[in-house]
């Protein structure tokens, strides 16, 4: 079972895009995921803060600033 990972921080408008595609495809496909914010580990931060949003697919970065469903879905599928 995959698990996905949606990397953000609050009052990013493209982390409240990549949230509304993430929950549909992870509801869709029963994929359990997470919001995490980059402000919780200086580690985190330093690493994306100029990618986010980051989508993480089982720990691997997947994609970063946008989601696109069909990728993400193809790589679910796997």
């Amino acid at each position: 079972m995959h698990r996905i990972t949606l990397l953000g921080k609050p009052g990013c408008h493209l982390c409240e895009d990549a949230r509304e595609v993430i929950a549909k495809v992870a509801g869709e496909l029963g994929v359990p995921w997470e919001e995490v914010s980059i402000d919780s580990s200086a580690e985190l931060k330093e690493k994306y803060w100029e990618m986010i949003p980051v989508t993480l697919i089982d720990g691997v970065q997947h994609d970063f600033w946008r989601v696109d469903e069909s990728r993400l879905r193809a790589a679910l599928s796997d």
